[in-house]
């Protein structure tokens, strides 16, 4: 091993350990309560395993999905009675211009407050690609133990399920919550809570999360060895449609027309296509919008040894195993390809749509094509400044008739190493002796910027044990029995969420 690399593992694992030292003490009060606490809390988290899985399988059956406008107020009111029955308070829905917000409270009277963010909305999904039914919540065996399968199974409504379970285990061993609780519950998440932040004009939630001392999402974060990243940020989403037709353009049919025409006539796909390709270079490896790399803020020296720690400490054959590829972009090396991974925009197409795509051919020159794209921000670029980029450069090349339309999006997170949030995460795992890595930020995203940029300023970040995959995938799934004493099942993770209360009370 480079000797370089060494001491600077050395100097992460030192410093690591300094963190967990200095947590382990915590505030004797919350400290001692939980210690006390904490097997009565367990054995009311076996008793209610069973209604806990009911409970996670009738919340898979009803999918609200907001890109389809299913279920949009039976979804709202499902959620809301699950934060009651949960033990919130004055819980109502809110309204953003769109999909109703779910807002409630949970006053521990205590001196500190953690803000809850869930998503109760879902990706669509084609039951033709899935092995079972997937609004059914089917039990199967995973190599890793007993797993439901269904839409929401692991993003979110299995980590959100287990926290709730926490929240039920509480009350049934008669032990008070070391913490007061907000929670604000979106259901426009999957198309990029293009509504969310107008929850934020309601005074009473706005004042209910000024109060809190930082934020949460619910997630299920162990791979496969139960090594967990504990991520500081995560990237911003631009999700938008281009759209080419010839009515726009001028040229081109103003309705789809035989092909042979074609020698004739323009095609506003083709027009498309060239479009896409002048927003990319390197085989679409690299944005190449003008101006797009404006205020990209490269990595600093921390960042960079967190991502080499974690290139260390995570099996690069196992990620390529899970995610189905063999080699990395440019074929670059796996620690190379993670500094990629968290400080790189991307321009992505998520799908194509023109003309026929139905069984066998049909000879048309389509007259319109749409592109559904996701663009990923890094610190410190801003939907504000990119989204008109856009449009700027398709205009300056050429393509100014086509027509951007964002669907929803939002800026990138970032959250202080040091900050509470952080350091309670480190602690559960420490005492649960979980190993765990930082990262700079997540390549995914998730509406955070609401609540760590203006006007709170919140630290908020993803939270929570337990292990599951396919997410916006068939398949779906989460872990609720494991048979690895490494990787936390249903029961586990909730008492994950326990212990965290406790370290946030603490701080």
């Amino acid at each position: 091993m480079d000797e370089g690399f060494s001491a600077q593992r050395r100097s992460l694992i030192k410093g690591a350990a300094a963190t967990a030292a200095l947590l382990a003490p915590g505030a004797a009060l919350a400290q001692s309560r939980r210690d006390s606490d904490r097997e009565a809390i367990a054995r009311a988290v076996e008793t209610g395993q069973e209604a806990t899985l009911a409970r996670l399988r009738e919340w898979i059956a009803l999918p609200t999905i907001a890109a389809e406008g299913l279920n949009i107020e039976a979804g709202a009111d499902h959620m809301a009675r699950l934060a009651t029955e949960a033990g919130f308070t004055g819980v109502r829905k809110v309204a953003t211009g769109g999909v109703p917000a779910v807002f409630g409270v949970l006053d521990a009277g205590a001196r500190r407050t953690v803000g809850i963010y869930f998503m109760y909305d879902v990706k669509q999904f084609d039951p033709a690609e899935w092995s079972s039914p997937p609004l059914e919540g089917r039990m199967f065996d995973h190599a890793l133990g007993s797993a439901i399968r269904g839409r929401g199974a692991v993003n979110q409504k299995g980590p959100e399920t287990a926290f709730l379970a926490a929240l039920h285990a509480f009350r049934a061993s008669g032990r008070r919550l070391p913490i007061n609780l907000v929670l604000l519950a979106e259901g426009e998440e999957e198309i990029g809570s293009p509504n969310f932040r107008n929850a934020f004009r309601d005074a009473e939630v706005r004042a209910a999360m000024e109060r809190a001392d930082g934020v949460i999402i619910p997630s299920a974060s162990q791979g496969a060895s139960g090594a967990v990243t504990i991520s500081l940020g995560a990237k911003g989403i631009i999700e938008c449609e281009l759209v080419a037709s010839g009515e726009r353009w001028g040229r081109g049919p103003a309705r789809d027309v035989h092909s042979s025409l074609k020698a004739q006539v323009d095609s506003p796909v083709w027009h498309l296509v060239h479009a896409l390709t002048s927003l990319v270079r390197d085989q679409g490896n690299t944005p190449a919008i003008d101006g797009w790399f404006e205020h990209v803020r490269p990595l600093t020296e921390r960042e960079r040894a967190l991502v080499a720690e974690a290139a260390r400490t995570r099996p690069e054959e196992e990620v390529k195993r899970q995610l189905g590829v063999q080699r990395w972009i440019d074929d670059l090396p796996w620690r190379e390809s993670l500094e990629r991974l968290v400080s790189q925009p991307t321009v992505n197409i998520e799908g194509l749509v023109a003309g026929h795509t139905g069984p066998g051919g049909k000879t048309v020159l389509p007259a319109r094509a749409v592109a559904k794209l996701d663009l990923r921000l890094v610190p410190n670029m801003t939907v504000e400044d990119c989204l008109p980029k856009l449009r700027a450069h398709l205009a300056a090349h050429g393509f100014g008739d086509i027509e951007v339309s964002m669907s929803g999006g939002y800026d990138p997170t970032e959250t202080a190493e040091d900050s509470n949030v952080i350091r309670a995460q480190q602690a559960v795992m420490t005492r649960s002796n979980i190993p765990w890595t930082l990262s700079p930020r997540s390549a995914g995203s998730w509406p955070g910027f609401l609540f760590t940029g203006d006007p709170l300023r919140k630290p908020a970040g993803q939270f929570g044990l337990g292990h599951g995959g396919g997410a916006h995938a068939p398949d779906e799934f989460f872990l609720i029995e494991s048979r690895n004493p490494a990787v936390a099942g249903l029961k586990e993770a909730t008492m994950g969420y326990v212990d965290f209360l406790y370290e946030m009370a603490a701080s």
